[in-house]
This record gives C-alpha cells, structure tokens and sequence, in this order.
C-alpha cells in the first residue's frame, strides 16, 4: 500500500483533531508539543519493517494507530454490552492509550526506530522493507513509549500506564505475571490492558488482510479460499498458452491473443 502526500496529510490532521478533540488543558498541550516535534518521523514511520507482518509503508504507523482507536472505541461498546466492567476508565483513556501504545517505533530524541534496508535482495526477496537503527539504546516498544512521555511531562494514571504496559499481551515474556495472576490479589483490577491488546491484534490481522488479499503478496489467498478462482485462472492460462502456440506457428502475433496473452507474449518473444 502507498499513500499519497494528501493522503498522508489528511490522516495527521485525523490525529492531531482527535486529540484538540479528546484532550486538555496542559496534557493537550504537552502531547501537541511532542507530536510537533516528532512530525516528520510519526508521518513517515511504518508500522512494521516486514511487508508481510502490517503497514510496512511509510505512513503506516499513523494509519495503525487511527486503526487501533477506531476498534478499540468499538469494543469499548461491546465490554459495556456484555457487561465487562468498565467504569474505571473512559473514553480519553483510550484514545490517550491507542495513539500512543506504538510511539516508541518513532525511536529516541535523536534516532529514528526504522531505517530504510538499502539490501534491494531482501526487500524483493523477503519483504525486510526496514531494519532497526542499532544506536538506540535496546528496550521494548512500550518502554520506549512510556519513556517518551515523560520526556514531553505527558501524565498519565495508573490505568492508562498499564494498558500501555501490556499493549503486547502475551507476545512479551515479561507481561505474563499481570497476565496470568497467579494469586487472587494479583489479578489486573482493570480490563483496559485486555482491551487495548485486543484493538491492536485486531487492527494488526486487518491491516496484514489488507496486503494477504493484494496483488502484492506472492500467495494467491482468495484462491486458498475460493477453488473456483483457482479453477478460472488456470483456464485463463491454458488459454493464453494455447493461443501463443497458434500465433507462434503463423509466425505472427494475430488479433485472436486476449490482453493477457499479448502480454505474456509480449514478456517472452520481444520483437521476434
């Protein structure tokens, strides 16, 4: 997927009126600051450095975070439908959470977190569309996100510090102990952690649904999931073949090839 500069600029405009919108007084201004001084890198980042895993594109990040709100918003209805308890957090909580449970992708004050592969190999052979910029200091993502913060005096409560906490859920070792709660008094005592995790896993399968059912992906998965589409392509290329071996036997590259076929054609013989 590639965004155009509109594009690009409409969906910062989507962040940054989502928190005038969401925000106050010196918390606003405070995660404003940050979001100017990180501009470029939030605008341009991607979301992953493999085209494969999401948003592998520049862009990307800001897209997966707009993503993340928008079903976090929408299973916050769903927990309050089915009667999860909810009442210790609210909808600031989570827009505070979804917009900012990836900013350590953005890297430290002087350093970005994804660098461009300069391997052409990899990019085209194994989709690695970014590497890691090896003079940051080692650290999770949420930790770097929660250090950021407190580097622009960004506040957050208890809640808002776990769910960004564990926004990785089970993937990250060190979340198993709140996870698991071995013992009744170690339970989480809110369901935001549960939440934010579940808005991301979910954001994250569509955004990778996005590029699995793309021209872009090197496996047909609407064929893995539809026979008849399996069915009509290989007639499509039987074909094709077949009307290349008539033309070939005139010695000529007649009307009867389709499109596709004079393509095709086109790919293998040149101008002979």
């Amino acid at each position: 997927m590639k965004l155009t500069p509109e594009q690009l600029q409409d969906k910062w405009n989507e962040v940054i009126e989502l928190i005038t919108d969401t925000f106050e007084g010196e918390r606003r201004d405070n995660i404003l600051k940050m979001c100017e001084f990180f501009k470029d890198r939030m605008m341009f980042a991607p979301a992953s450095g493999v085209i494969y895993y999401h948003n592998a594109f520049p862009g990307g990040y800001v897209c997966h975070i707009l993503n993340v709100t928008k079903f976090a918003l929408r299973l916050y209805e769903l927990y309050k439908e089915l009667g999860l308890h909810t009442s210790e957090y609210n909808k600031e909580n989570i827009i505070f959470c979804t917009l900012h449970h990836d900013l350590g992708k953005v890297g430290n004050l002087e350093y970005d977190y994804y660098i461009p592969n300069e391997s052409e190999w990899h990019r085209i052979n194994q989709g690695k569309m970014y590497g890691y910029d090896e003079n940051l200091h080692w650290m999770t993502v949420t930790d770097r996100s929660v250090w950021l913060l407190s580097q622009f005096e960004i506040k957050m409560n208890v809640v808002e510090y776990l769910a960004l906490r564990l926004t990785d859920g089970m993937y990250e070792k060190a979340n198993k102990d709140y996870f698991m709660g071995y013992g009744e008094g170690k339970n989480l005592k809110t369901n935001l952690p549960h939440l934010l995790h579940n808005a991301d896993s979910l954001a994250t399968r569509w955004e990778k649904e996005q590029y699995m059912f793309s021209s872009d992906s090197n496996i047909k998965y609407e064929e893995i999931f539809n026979s008849e589409l399996k069915v009509e392509r290989e007639r499509e290329e039987a074909e094709a073949v077949e009307n290349m071996k008539q033309a070939l036997v005139k010695d000529e590259t007649p009307d009867i090839l389709s499109e596709k076929s004079k393509d095709l054609f086109n790919e293998l013989f040149g101008d002979k």
